[in-house]
């Protein structure tokens, strides 16, 4: 596969050139080894599509999750406990989970409700999220996870890699493309989501 466009919000890419060159290469290593076409193995059931084989995100995710495992990418969970309480929030967010329950308590949170995020590739403080899923799952890749790493302290910079509206084209209806994802990023303006992020956009 290749990356066809690249979108970098609050200089994403500039700080992984900068930073992480080596670590990019290894992205476009994984990338470029990837044959998309092995994986056209979803027969289509939707009307103007029936009989077509599609590409799979399934048996994509799977061939991502084996190339970047080669190369010492694994995957990250941020454990932490939830209050609506914001000062307290500020005051514990750089905290670990267990010093986060006990702060919490301390001042005066009876039952602090635990939660956990995960994202799929973790290595060096940066986090890469493949994501062939719905449109959802790409939102709250962007305004919620990538951000919440990066607010805790465990990660520099968030990469989403998306496929483009040419090979979304050829996947089943509903699923996440590039252009679209980073319009919906722009509308937000040039500081929304306060995150760095890369966005690349790949196809066979």
């Amino acid at each position: 596969m290749k990356i066809a466009q690249t979108y970098s919000h609050l200089n994403g890419e500039e700080y992984l050139i900068v930073h992480h060159k080596k670590l990019y290469q290894e992205i476009k290593d994984v990338i470029k080894d990837i044959n998309a076409n092995v994986f056209r193995t979803k027969v289509s059931r939707e009307k103007g599509k029936i009989g077509n084989k599609l590409f799979s995100p399934v048996e994509l995710n799977k061939a991502f999750d084996k190339e970047f495992a080669k190369k010492g990418w694994s995957e990250s969970r941020y454990n932490y406990y939830i209050t609506l309480n914001r000062e307290l929030m500020e005051k514990s967010i750089l905290m670990s989970a267990t010093e986060q329950k006990q702060f919490l308590i301390d001042n005066g949170e009876k039952n602090p409700i635990y939660s956990y995020n995960q994202t799929d590739f973790v290595k060096d403080k940066l986090a890469v999220e493949v994501q062939f899923g719905k449109y959802s799952f790409v939102a709250y890749d962007l305004f919620v996870k990538h951000m919440l790493f990066y607010s805790g302290g465990v990660i520099n910079l968030g990469i989403e890699i998306l496929p483009t509206k040419k090979m979304q084209s050829e996947m089943s209806s509903g699923v996440a493309y590039y252009e679209g994802e980073v319009y919906n990023v722009m509308r937000q303006g040039r500081n929304n989501p306060p995150v760095p992020l890369l966005i690349l956009g790949i196809e066979p």
